[in-house]
């Protein structure tokens, strides 16, 4: 009688710890979980999709090039379309049309393999951070025709810099928006097979300060950081596929400085090996970026002109993937300046020794083609009748993937 009556309150003892352990995980789940998790947004996967687990390497290797949606989902300062606009209108506000299936068939036609989405998503939230439905739906449905051409997708957070701010004054505030607009991206695409990579933000930075795009300060790099933590927490909570997909950072403003990159600090993630960081990179500056500069020359066979190409792949490289973290070049070009051959020849010289270094690059189209002398002149895809405007640039990309030494 002693040992059974011990044994029940060994036993009960052990029933009420059980209990305990599990009424508290429930309390963390509940905590951890994601409020839109029941929300199915039209267009989207209702079920998981078939996933492959591959590194965040690995699938930064699969990358071979790929091509930016710009001035598009992206388009800002609308409030000339009125209170509401519609879905259409804020697509097309900066002067490229409504994307279709045909623009992705001819980018893979072409030889690129991943697209990139960027999309602004404050602009069609209420001032509770609330996403308007029918443009999740909208971004869905351009991420399905990529999907349809079995590409690599990339979806960001892009000119959202009024809600996301990355002082200390401001941190708390911009940390509540951008949990509560992630929760919503992540859940409404949580579906989706391991090709769809969440990018936590775009040129993360505090407009006009006096480091704005030269690496940032130490309080700004320390917010930005912390932005980081709340994105994986937040995703790894969503369900679906998001345990195990592929997340992309930023360092400060996407820099290529050495401050901002060795500022980036890797976020803790519960699963290892699935963060890649992007850098974005338009060099040298006066050829490739500065529309107010008449430079419109570039030589292979100068060291002044490749080495500011050289030199920051090395920066990226020593930084990042001697640690064994991927890097891909999210954004890049160089804009025309009625100098076609020329640009091509930077394209094979720039993607070449990109990917000497496991790097792939993705270029950015605006859309843009006309314009005064001061106008970022970066259209590549004419979307209106899906044909390249400058064929000899694509094939210059193609060859910097084909003719690397590493094949």
């Amino acid at each position: 009688m002693f040992f059974t009556r011990q044994f029940k309150r060994y036993f009960f003892s052990l029933l009420i710890l059980i209990t305990a352990v599990l009424m508290m995980g429930c309390q963390n789940n509940s905590r951890n979980s994601n409020p839109y998790n029941d929300i199915i947004i039209p267009g989207t996967p209702e079920n998981r999709e078939s996933f492959n687990d591959l590194t965040a390497a690995q699938t930064a290797a699969n990358i071979k090039i790929g091509w930016n949606l710009g001035n598009t989902l992206d388009a800002v300062g609308l409030t000339w379309l009125g209170a509401n606009p519609s879905v259409s209108d804020m697509e097309k506000a900066w002067g490229n049309p409504i994307t279709s299936a045909a623009n992705f068939a001819a980018l893979k036609d072409a030889g690129f393999n991943a697209i990139r989405i960027p999309v602004s998503w404050s602009k069609a939230a209420d001032q509770d951070y609330n996403i308007r439905e029918d443009w999740l739906a909208r971004a869905a449905q351009i991420v399905n025709y990529a999907a349809e051409n079995d590409m690599y997708i990339i979806i960001n957070s892009h000119h959202d810099e009024d809600i996301f701010k990355f002082t200390n004054a401001q941190v708390e505030d911009s940390l509540a928006a951008f949990k509560k607009i992630w929760q919503q991206i992540a859940s409404a695409f949580r579906n989706y097979n391991e090709k769809l990579i969440f990018e936590a933000l775009n040129d993360p930075r505090t407009k006009n300060s006096t480091k704005e795009w030269s690496g940032g300060a130490a309080e700004e790099h320390n917010n930005l950081n912390r932005h980081y933590e709340v994105f994986i927490d937040v995703v790894r909570a969503s369900g679906g596929n998001n345990n195990k997909r592929v997340l992309m950072i930023n360092p400060y403003a996407a820099s290529s400085e050495q401050i901002a990159l060795s500022a980036l600090v890797i976020p803790k993630d519960t699963v290892p090996d699935k963060i890649i960081v992007s850098i974005h990179c338009y060099t040298p500056y006066d050829f490739a970026l500065n529309a107010r500069s008449p430079v419109n020359t570039w030589d292979k066979n100068n060291s002044s002109d490749t080495s500011p190409i050289t030199s920051f792949i090395a920066r990226a490289y020593d930084t990042f993937l001697t640690r064994g973290i991927p890097v891909v070049f999210g954004e890049f070009g160089a804009m025309n300046k009625d100098n076609e051959e020329i640009r091509a020849q930077w394209a094979e010289f720039y993607v070449s020794a990109a990917m000497e270094k496991g790097i792939p690059c993705i270029w950015w189209d605006n859309g843009v083609f006309t314009g005064g002398e001061n106008v970022e002149k970066f259209g590549l895809l004419n979307r209106r009748d899906n044909t390249f405007a400058y064929p000899l640039v694509v094939e210059g990309l193609m060859k910097g993937v084909s003719g690397w030494s590493g094949r």
